[in-house]
């Protein structure tokens, strides 16, 4: 297992990125998913950052970004010593880089001791909030440049939600949803990018679900912004016509469109769509259980975001096997200075064919859309630091 080794993240683009060890069974570097909810400190009834971190495994990664919607909110040196602390206690299965808030308590109001916490973090987020004050925002961007850090913002204009839930879209209509318009999102992701060109501020949008979105951050790069972006496999693979009456569709930001999703793919092949986070935010079953209406928003992903992935995607040739770990173990570390172990490999036999079960999910929540998907693609092995960390029981 130390063909990997030497692997670099940095490495020039066409260098092979995987190894065929027999038929159907590959070696892949060790996944890398910047936009995890791990839960701990405040909500470990519904994730902690050791049962998260065996999801992450189980599921190929050895290198998460949690986000800082926690209670305390890591805002200050002081709250963000309970979440180092826990990552330290949990011993190391996968690398737990905690992101900063960017604003106190994530209330944007007032900004975060952003210089007191940026030795400690990875970069800074409000994810679950948008910033919702330009000149907040602005503020924010110029002093992450000074301090070389990345914002990673969850973009929504809250005055347009409305009391949404799903996309406003024709499933919205036909069944009587409140729904939550793009410009929602593509709104102050416009704003952002204005922004991020004036201050020169290092920009990365969180889970985009819209094609207005892509197209807004393919341009910016074209006019030489320093922005990525990231989308989630439930965007790429699914749209509103796959909707359910059930707690499993409801996440922040909703499925949408067909034609939204077909951005997302364009997207995706031209290089627009930097990498592929499953934005893991785990809820108990309770919290789940109250139908689109009423459940908290969020979804599982980390245990089987490789195999629907794959599937969906590599099997149909829409994706080569290559750009796939690319956008999953190759851009993330490169846009976040997340290096790549010697040792750090995920072993997968793309040959198995089995159905998504959440009751196998070592994960503490269980909810996913993808549960009972037929999927091409198992994890028998992961190793970090040369340390075996998972392997499939036989």
């Amino acid at each position: 297992m130390t063909e990997m080794k030497g692997i670099s993240p940095l490495r020039a683009m066409g260098q092979a990125l995987f190894l065929r060890k027999s038929d159907g069974v590959f070696v892949f570097p060790g996944f890398c998913d910047v936009h995890v909810h791990f839960r701990e400190p405040g909500f470990s009834y519904k994730e902690t950052i050791v049962s998260g971190s065996r999801a992450a495994a189980r599921g190929g990664y050895t290198a998460v970004c949690a986000m800082p919607n926690l209670n305390p909110v890591p805002d200050s040196t002081e709250h963000l010593k309970e979440e180092t602390r826990l990552i330290q206690k949990a011993g190391g299965l996968v690398d737990v880089f905690p992101y900063g808030a960017l604003t106190v308590g994530e209330k944007g109001q007032q900004p975060a001791d952003l210089e007191g916490i940026a030795p400690e973090v990875i970069a800074f987020s409000d994810d679950g909030k948008g910033v919702q004050s330009e000149s907040m925002m602005r503020s924010l961007m110029e002093r992450c440049r000074k301090l070389g850090k990345i914002i990673a913002a969850h973009c929504e204009d809250e005055s347009l939600l409305h009391g949404g839930y799903i996309h406003d879209g024709a499933y919205a209509r036909e069944h009587g949803h409140r729904g939550i318009c793009s410009e929602s999102e593509w709104g102050p992701i416009r704003r952002d990018l204005r922004l991020a060109k004036e201050t020169g501020c290092a920009y990365h949008v969180c889970h985009i679900s819209c094609r207005e979105s892509v197209d807004l951050i393919r341009q910016a790069k074209r006019e030489g912004v320093d922005v990525t972006c990231e989308t989630g496999p439930h965007y790429l693979l699914m749209d509103e016509g796959d909707l359910q009456e059930d707690g499993r569709f409801r996440m922040n930001p909703p499925i949408r469109s067909r034609e939204d999703r077909e951005a997302l793919l364009e997207g995706l092949l031209d290089g627009t769509i930097d990498m592929i986070a499953t934005d893991h935010a785990p809820h108990s079953a309770e919290e789940k259980s109250r139908g689109l209406a009423g459940s908290a928003f969020g979804v599982v992903g980390l245990e089987c975001a490789f195999p629907v992935l794959y599937t969906g995607l590599v099997k149909t040739g829409i994706l080569s096997l290559e750009k796939l770990i690319d956008r999953m173990a190759i851009r993330p570390r490169e846009r976040f200075g997340i290096p790549l172990q010697d040792g750090d490999i995920t072993e997968w036999d793309l040959s198995r064919e089995y159905e998504i079960d959440p009751a196998e999910f070592l994960s503490m929540g269980k909810a996913t859309p993808f549960a009972g998907r037929k999927v091409f693609g198992r994890c028998i092995r992961t190793v970090h630091n040369g340390k075996t960390v998972f392997e499939e029981e036989v």
